[in-house]
């Protein structure tokens, strides 16, 4: 079995490369082609954390995987997110690779989120805002900015200083600068990224203005991080149907809830990313239009990305061999 740790798998993961695998993985899930359970977790009451096992199969990629995964949104001096990931020969089910989900999960989430604007926003979207601080949050400054050309980046984050120190330490080309409050943030972008792990909204419809397209990657049992107005304006678009509106621990509070209380209903979901990336739905349809890529990570990205990492450091002979 080869195993990679964190470093091999930060080493191999190819941004571009990793959102068209993604963006291959999703069209074949919306084609009714991979295989993926919904989401099964045990959960930790006394921490309001959960651990979740997601399997999925690609048949074009010949990817069999399993990722486990804990969420612990009150640890202080580790990741909230954990995880490892187990590939399995899709002819024989041997495992044969065993290697850090962290710096995946992390990716994987952004790629789909850079596809989702890519297809999404507006081609002379200038400003982005991303909110949050953390794993997420960072992963997203890296990878969205690869589909547009965005002017400016703000920051926002429930701690100032934080949103400070992240603006500094990714200030380059385009520049990056915190700003004062989420809706200082939301105001002013065309594209908002939230990542946050807040039961509160921080994306508002009354902070959003005309054609802004919103990714929205948070997770929260007890809240939402997209508030009801937004949803019910928006065009709405996900990874997986069946995903995002599973009971949780599947699915996200930010359609639930609406469609618990009328005020939408599931055919609200207007498309998979899949569907636009095979052309099967269309994406944005009007430049004043609201967009919302509503995300709950779904098992086949981890599948695609676990592939990738495979077969690169197969070609570059990483990771070391074990017995188990």
């Amino acid at each position: 079995m080869l195993l990679l740790s964190r470093s091999d798998v930060d080493a191999l993961l190819d941004p571009d490369l990793l959102r068209e695998e993604v963006a291959a993985a999703l069209a074949e899930l919306s084609a009714g082609r991979a295989s993926m359970p919904t989401r099964i977790a045990a959960i930790v009451g006394d921490r309001d954390a959960l651990l979740a096992a997601m399997p999925a199969y690609l048949p074009k990629a010949r990817a069999l995987t399993t990722k486990l995964v804990s969420l612990f949104p009150h640890n202080a001096d580790r990741p909230t997110h954990q995880a490892v990931i187990v590939v399995f020969d899709a002819s024989s089910g041997t495992p044969i690779a065993f290697m850090d989900g962290e710096a995946i999960t992390a990716a994987r989430t952004a790629a789909a989120s850079a596809l989702a604007t890519d297809l999404l926003a507006r081609k002379d979207a200038a400003v982005l805002a991303v909110l949050g601080t953390g794993v997420q949050a960072r992963a997203h400054l890296r990878a969205v900015p690869r589909v547009r050309r965005f002017e400016e980046i703000l920051v926002a984050g429930r701690d100032r200083a934080k949103a400070e120190a992240l603006a500094a330490e990714l200030s380059g080309a385009i520049p990056v600068r915190a700003v004062r409050s989420f809706a200082d943030a939301v105001s002013a972008a065309d594209v908002v990224c939230a990542a946050t792990h807040s039961p509160d909204p921080v994306v508002r419809r009354a902070w959003l203005g005309d054609g802004t397209h919103v990714c929205s990657v948070g997770y929260n049992t007890a809240g939402r991080e997209v508030d009801e107005e937004t949803i019910v304006d928006a065009r709405v678009v996900v990874e997986s149907r069946a995903a995002a509106l599973a009971p949780p621990p599947g699915g996200a509070n930010d359609l639930l809830w609406p469609i618990r209380d009328g005020r939408i209903t599931a055919e609200h979901v207007r498309a998979e990313l899949g569907e636009i990336v095979a052309g099967t739905r269309p994406g944005r349809a009007d430049p004043a239009e609201i967009t919302v890529y509503k995300s709950v990570g779904v098992a086949v990205e981890d599948a695609a990305a676990a592939a990738l990492v495979l077969r690169l450091a197969r070609e570059r002979r990483a990771g070391r061999e074990i017995e188990i």
